[in-house]
């Protein structure tokens, strides 16, 4: 029996077959909330969530700001998505309009004279960036408070570095995304963003060695109901010594 030849035709239409690229992918979802298809909507902001939340957060400070600030930036960028022509990342141009959202929330805010908390944490029991969690079965509930309380500290101090080095950090140290994204996304130059992250580091280091030597004077206190029980043991044994043991 005669070898069927190969379709060139078929064998070129399988290799025009490929994965999207991610800009065209973008697209292809763009255009698809454009004409209707909210299932679209819904994997863009489940994909991009928390990129966009740490974004506005780092600008407002604010748990419940930023989450208020993304949803109504998303709104802003259903009503808007006609105009994504793909040129940039989808998360790039969400992304711009969330910095600006945000930014005009911080404006109305400062207008009357409302203060953003500049300690505001995190409710969630394991923060985004807190430390890695321990081997299984090591866990406890000593453990899961360390875990909060130092996920806690590290928002606080990033909450006090200068707006123009936390934004930046949050995206480098936090999202891991490139000088090259970062600098997109902030429409900033590359330089920028490398001296601003270096500086950020520095700053936050600073911040939390202060804490740490201010937490040490703290180790092992011996005061309180612990010092009281020593003191009060050790009177009672002076006052009231124990007779001497018996001889012969």
């Amino acid at each position: 029996m005669q070898q069927e030849k190969p379709n060139r035709k078929s064998e070129m239409t399988m290799l025009s077959v490929r994965a999207p690229t991610p800009d065209e992918s973008d697209l292809a979802l763009a255009r698809g909330v454009a004409s209707g298809n909210l299932n679209a909507f819904e994997h863009i902001m489940r994909r991009h969530n928390r990129m966009l939340y740490r974004t506005a957060r780092s600008i407002l400070r604010d748990d419940a700001e930023a989450e208020d600030c993304l949803q109504s930036a998303y709104l802003l960028a259903y009503r808007s998505i006609g105009t994504f022509a793909g040129h940039s990342k989808l998360s790039t141009w969400l992304a711009r309009i969330v910095i600006n959202e945000a930014l005009a929330r911080k404006r109305r805010a400062a207008r009357r004279g409302v203060v953003i908390p500049l300690d505001s944490v995190a409710d969630a029991d394991t923060p985004a960036h807190a430390p890695a969690a321990p081997a299984a079965g090591s866990q406890g509930p000593e453990v899961e408070a360390m875990r909060h309380e130092l996920g806690a500290l590290i928002e606080r101090r990033i909450d006090t570095l200068p707006e123009a080095f936390r934004g930046v950090f949050v995206l480098r140290a936090l999202e891991e995304l490139s000088v090259e994204e970062t600098a997109a996304l902030l429409d900033i130059p590359e330089a920028t963003v490398r001296t601003r992250y270096f500086r950020a580091r520095s700053l936050l280091r600073e911040s939390l060695a202060r804490e740490v030597d201010s937490a040490l004077d703290e180790a092992f206190a011996f005061a309180g109901a612990r010092c009281d029980r020593t003191v009060a043991a050790v009177l009672e044994r002076l006052r009231f010594p124990p007779p001497p043991p018996a001889t012969g």
